[in-house]
């Protein structure tokens, strides 16, 4: 097991030349600036000849968007901070057929073409709705303030599902299934129908987020392990209900009173195959377990780019020509330069008028029920805020822990880009992402998604649509619109009036405030931003200079 914590470590003898007394000094520079460095300047100083994969002779006039990969087990070796930066390359590269861009005869899903006879190449090599449709991970995950990373305008947005076809082109005559018009029932596709519209999420604070939706799935799985023949029990973790679970006597897990937890958590069968219960923290419909796992996805449906630890080594299944388009190295690098962004925060001015305003707000959004979903802060204990990759409960096509040793970093360490969660002095890393990592049905009659990507994909359910979504992390929410899981809304304030379903009651209570407490309660929203990149502290002024919050109140407060 390796552990990356304040100071890289180093394998004895093979770096100790490389960067002898140099790393004192360097963990005392600005980690943006050591980004910087290492990207442009320490990775050339500081890596040993022959530890990436391509070498300088092969790249004279080479076109890559990635100018080197990491070997496996060279993720273990590397400083962090080269690890980081390679991650980071990695989410940045602009990637070319020279990469393994592209992927000729595979759709987004990984399985083969429907019609083999028209590749995807040349004209057909890109496409906005059913992929690949993306240069880089940073085209998109860009914002704000131009962090990679970060979320996206609504151009960004993903046609979701729509890579089971083909080549999408709405082509009438086109009769061949999942080809490029006619869907799994037999008809017609269109726009509305082909796909679910979804807004390009953020990944700020991700690694917390992750090691929170872990802590949550193990608290529930140890409630189902206690469970007999015969018994319910409540599921209850981190203070957070999700129903309950039934072992019938007659040895079969029952799990319609289950709450918050999508279908493939559920599956289960007889006493000896209960159901997992696993957080998948990431896609708005709760589909996905880890970062990593979005990874290994995304890299395959955007970019045609595709990882060894889920297609093989030295395979090329896409028919580009390209083996080994991104080594497990790689995926674990960009996973953890990923679950080490910095954590969003807060932004209050020192106005005394808009100070009174956000306390009514915050007041409010309790009140009317708000923070019974977008509860305002999770703890993680037993030293949660240690990330690890991979993640415990990573399926399959993923790595999965045993297959290495785990490769662990403190994601509180002053190394890694600010602001950070620190432990407090009960031994608590509070996580105020303002979500309960549960799925809840939010939609009006008529309002339900077209496809529910928690079904198989022939399965006649996939058609039957989707209502229930993730609770909106709210951190960073402010400064990373629009807003929505679609990214309909262009205010936060259209976002609270859409509320429906299980949220239709604390909608009704928002419309009945007084103007003035709607204003206050939107004043409060609209403090919950990601921070310019260089920012200390987590809870700032309008100059971005950290300040208390609450503050002390004075008459102007109570005017």
């Amino acid at each position: 097991m390796l552990k990356y914590y304040d100071s890289p470590p180093h394998e004895e003898g093979k770096w100790e030349n490389v960067i002898g007394s140099l790393s004192p000094a360097l963990h005392k520079i600005h980690f943006d600036f050591f980004r910087f460095l290492c990207l442009f300047v320490a990775i050339p100083l500081l890596v040993p000849p022959g530890l990436y994969a391509q070498s300088s002779q092969e790249s004279i006039g080479r076109e890559a968007g990635l100018a080197a990969h990491l070997r496996d087990g060279q993720e273990f070796s590397v400083p962090l901070a080269v690890l980081l930066a390679h991650g980071k390359a990695v989410f940045n590269a602009n990637w070319t057929e020279q990469d393994g861009g592209g992927r000729p005869l595979t759709k987004g899903t990984g399985r083969p073409l429907a019609d083999l006879s028209l590749p995807l190449t040349g004209t057909r090599g890109f496409n906005r709705i059913s992929g690949p449709d993306a240069n880089s991970c940073a085209g998109c995950h860009n914002g704000p303030y131009g962090i990679s990373g970060g979320g996206g305008d609504f151009v960004t947005n993903v046609f979701l599902l729509a890579q089971r076809f083909d080549f999408i082109t709405f082509d009438p005559n086109d009769t061949i299934p999942t080809r490029g018009t006619i869907d799994e029932t037999g008809r017609p596709a269109t726009l509305q129908t082909a796909s679910d519209l979804r807004a390009t999420t953020g990944m700020f604070g991700a690694g917390y987020l992750e090691m929170l939706a872990r802590q949550i799935t193990v608290e529930l799985q140890q409630i189902r392990e206690s469970i007999r023949l015969g018994e319910t029990r409540e599921l209850v973790a981190k203070g957070i209900h999700f129903g309950s679970l039934t072992l019938t006597k007659g040895g079969v897990w029952d799990t319609s009173k289950v709450e918050g937890l999508g279908r493939l958590s559920l599956i289960s069968g007889t006493s000896i195959s209960p159901p997992s219960l696993v957080i998948r923290p990431w896609h708005q419909a709760s589909n996905v377990v880890s970062i990593r796992e979005f990874t290994n996805n995304a890299f395959n449906q955007h970019h045609g780019i595709q990882s060894t630890e889920r297609f093989g080594l030295d395979t090329d299944p896409d028919g580009d020509g390209i083996k080994n388009e991104l080594t497990r190295a790689d995926v674990t690098a960009v996973s953890i330069w990923q679950a080490t962004l910095q954590v969003p925060g807060r932004v209050v001015p020192r106005n005394p008028r808009i100070e009174r305003a956000v306390l009514i707000g915050e007041r409010k959004f309790e009140e009317i029920g708000c923070s019974s979903c977008h509860i305002p802060r999770l703890p993680l204990d037993q030293e949660g805020w240690i990330y690890s990759e991979p993640n415990p409960f990573n399926p399959a096509g993923n790595l999965r822990r045993g297959e290495v040793p785990d490769l662990k970093v403190d994601l509180s360490s002053d190394i890694l880009p600010a602001p950070r969660l620190k432990p407090d002095a009960s031994g608590n890393v509070f996580v105020e992402a303002y979500t309960d990592f549960k799925l809840h049905d939010i939609c009006e009659p008529g309002e339900a998604e077209h496809l529910n990507m928690n079904q198989s994909q022939w399965s006649p359910k996939l058609m039957e649509g989707n209502c229930r979504f993730l609770t909106k992390r709210l951190w960073g929410a402010a400064n990373e619109p629009p807003f929505w899981h679609d990214g309909r809304f262009t205010t936060m304030r259209a976002s609270v009036l859409a509320h429906g379903g299980e949220a239709k009651n604390s909608r009704v209570a928002f419309q009945a405030l007084s103007p003035y407490e709607q204003d206050s309660l939107i004043e409060f929203l609209k403090t919950l931003q990601v921070l310019p990149p260089g920012t200390k502290e987590r809870i700032v002024d309008e100059n971005f200079q950290g300040r208390e919050w609450p503050p002390a109140l004075t008459s102007e407060h109570k005017q």
